[in-house]
């Protein structure tokens, strides 16, 4: 299924090919050991999960030496697939179920990932600052931003200001009630069905207590 990547990333270089296309089967061996992806969702991985995950790509392009966090990684979405796509940019993995982070860095070496760290832990725990803060729908906003106070770097090296992008679906309105935000919603980027209702949310650090 490497041609839908392909097919919204066509400037990939081979080594990113060879790196997307050897994700499948890594993802199908460790879902069986540990299952990190519902198993109706593995016949899906490249659309549901890779592609989604790469949605973020679409309304951002991180520079060199950014500094992204994944907060509640799960499997490693969408970390790993941004790894792939931006591999002068460092993501932190976190999960707080550890056997979630033994996938995560399996597959990380698997397809040979040097700009990943995977921890077991909690991310309102981390010491380390970042530029962004990315994940998938792991809970309510207003708790999300909770746990990322004192996370962010001051400088700024991104066309976008230092903050959170953040992949939901359905409706928003309440629960990003008051919140200065961008949405962006990734059925202008993708023709699949399934990302009809899916949206990438932005939100700058300033915007919120942060």
């Amino acid at each position: 299924m490497i041609e839908l990547i392909l097919k919204y990333f066509p400037d990939l270089t081979d080594k990113q090919i060879e790196q997307f296309e050897k994700i499948g089967p890594l993802y199908s061996e460790w879902n069986e050991k540990i299952n990190v992806i519902s198993r109706k969702d593995m016949d899906f991985l490249y659309e549901k999960h890779i592609l989604h995950s790469l949605g973020i790509a679409k309304v951002m392009g991180f520079a060199p030496g950014t500094k992204v966090l994944d907060v509640g990684t799960g499997g490693g979405f969408p970390g790993i697939p941004l790894a792939i796509l931006f591999p002068e940019t460092h993501f932190t993995l976190i999960d707080s179920i550890g056997k979630k982070i033994t996938v995560v860095r399996a597959v990380s070496e698997g397809i040979g990932l040097t700009n990943v760290t995977a921890i077991h832990g909690r991310a309102e725990k981390l010491k380390e600052k970042f530029h962004f803060v990315a994940s998938r729908a792991v809970t309510r906003m207003p708790d999300f931003l909770f746990w990322l106070k004192g996370k962010f770097e001051k400088e700024q090296i991104n066309s976008k200001h230092n903050g959170v992008l953040y992949l939901k679906g359905g409706d928003l309105g309440e629960e990003l009630a008051g919140l200065r935000c961008e949405i962006f919603n990734l059925n202008k980027y993708y023709e699949e069905e399934f990302f009809d209702t899916k949206k990438v949310v932005y939100i700058s650090k300033g915007h919120f207590n942060s």
